[in-house]
C-alpha cells in the first residue's frame, strides 16, 4: 500500500493527460493533397487564444480533474473524515476487491449480484444502442435525402417537442402506459389478443423502451447530419445502373455514414448505461441495473471510495466501447467528432 497524504501525482496527471490528447491529434491522418489554413489563419489570433482557452478551461476543470479526483479516491478507504490524510489512509484496492467478491477482505465467494448487474447493464445498454440505430435509421434517411426542407422542419419540430417536458416526467409517463392497467394493455385486452395484462415493467421491456425513446433524438440527429451531407446524386446514378434499394443502403449510403452511426451509438450506449431516472422509475422488482447500484455506494451506504470504484469500471467500460467501436469502423475520434 501507497501512502495517499499530499496526492502529489494527482497534479502531472492533467499534465498527461493534456499531453496524450495533443499526440493523438498531432498523428492523426489527414486527408493527402489537401492544404488547410491553420487554426489561428482561420479565426485569428485573438479568437483563436480565447477558444482554446475555454476549450482547455472546460476540458480540464469540468471533466479532465473530477474524473482524475474520482479515480484516486477509488484507491483510498472509507474513513471519517477526522482520519483522511493520516497513517490510515492508504492507497489500496479493497474497493474493487469489494466489487468482485462483495467484501473487502474475504474472497470466498463471487459478488454475483454487482458483477450481474453490471454485464446486464452493458449489454442491454448495446442491445438499446442497436435497437435505435434500426428505429431511426430509415426516418434520419428520409429527413436527410427524400423530405422537402418544410416537411423536415415540421418533422424536427414533431421530434423536439417531447423533450420539452422533465425526463422524470417522461420516465413516469412511460410507467403508466406500461403499467398493468396502462394503455398498451387495455388495448391488448379490449382487441382480444392477451387474456391478461402483461408484465411489461417485471420483464425491463418499459425499462428498454424508455431508454430508447430518452435518447433517440442523439441517434438520429447523429445519422441526419452525417446522410445529409452524402451527394444525393451518388443514390441516383446507383439507381440507374439498376441497384436495388437495399444494395444503396449497403454499400452507399451506410458506409458514408459511419461517422454518424458511430457517434449515435456511442452516445446511446453511454447515456444509458449511465442512466439512473429510468431504471429507477421504470424498473421492476427484479430489475438489475449498475448505476442505482452505483448510487446506493454514494447516498445509501455512504461508502465513497467504493462508490468511486464502481464508476471508474463503468468509465472504463464505456470508453472501452468507444475503442471498440473505432476499431471496428476504421474511424478516427476526429471523424465521429464532426
Amino acid at each position: 500500500m501507497l501512502s495517499s497524504t499530499g496526492h502529489p501525482f494527482i497534479f502531472l496527471l492533467p499534465v498527461i493527460a493534456i499531453a496524450i490528447f495533443w499526440v493523438m491529434a498531432k498523428f492523426e491522418p489527414k486527408p493527402v493533397g489537401v492544404t488547410k489554413k491553420s487554426f489561428f489563419e482561420r479565426n485569428g489570433t485573438p479568437v483563436a487564444i480565447y477558444l482554446i482557452a475555454a476549450v482547455a478551461f472546460w476540458s480540464l476543470f469540468m471533466i479532465v480533474l473530477p474524473q482524475l479526483f474520482m479515480v484516486e479516491m477509488s484507491f483510498r478507504p472509507k474513513l471519517p473524515p477526522i482520519e483522511m490524510g493520516g497513517p490510515k489512509d492508504l492507497y489500496t484496492f479493497e474497493n474493487y476487491h469489494y466489487f468482485i467478491y462483495g467484501s473487502t477482505t474475504s474472497s470466498d465467494a463471487i459478488n454475483w449480484v454487482h458483477i450481474k448487474a453490471f454485464f446486464l447493464t452493458i449489454f442491454a445498454s448495446l442491445l438499446v444502442a442497436i435497437f435505435n440505430f434500426a428505429l431511426c435509421y430509415p426516418l434520419a434517411f428520409y429527413m436527410a435525402q427524400v423530405a422537402r426542407p418544410a416537411r423536415v422542419r415540421f418533422l424536427l419540430l414533431l421530434l423536439i417537442a417531447p423533450y420539452w417536458v422533465n425526463e422524470i416526467l417522461r420516465a413516469f409517463a412511460f410507467r403508466i402506459i406500461f403499467s398493468s392497467g396502462g394503455l398498451i394493455n387495455k388495448i391488448l385486452l379490449g382487441m382480444g389478443w392477451v387474456d391478461q395484462p402483461i408484465d411489461f415493467i417485471g420483464n425491463d421491456i418499459a425499462l428498454y423502451a424508455g431508454l430508447g425513446y430518452a435518447y433517440m433524438l442523439m441517434m438520429i440527429f447523429s445519422l441526419y447530419n452525417a446522410i445529409e451531407t452524402l451527394d444525393h446524386a451518388q443514390i441516383e446514378a446507383a439507381r440507374d445502373l439498376g441497384a436495388p434499394w437495399w444494395h444503396i443502403h449497403a454499400f452507399i449510403v451506410i458506409p458514408f455514414a459511419k461517422p454518424g452511426i458511430a457517434s449515435g451509438c456511442t452516445l446511446v450506449f453511454m447515456l444509458s448505461a449511465g442512466s439512473l431516472a429510468a431504471p429507477l422509475v421504470l424498473g421492476g422488482p427484479r430489475s438489475l441495473w449498475f448505476t442505482p447500484i452505483l448510487y446506493d455506494r454514494f447516498f445509501q451506504a455512504f461508502n465513497w471510495p467504493q462508490g468511486a470504484a464502481y464508476a471508474f469500471i463503468l468509465l472504463l467500460a464505456c470508453v472501452s466501447f468507444v475503442l471498440l467501436v473505432l476499431r471496428l469502423g476504421r474511424l478516427s475520434l476526429g471523424e465521429i467528432a464532426k
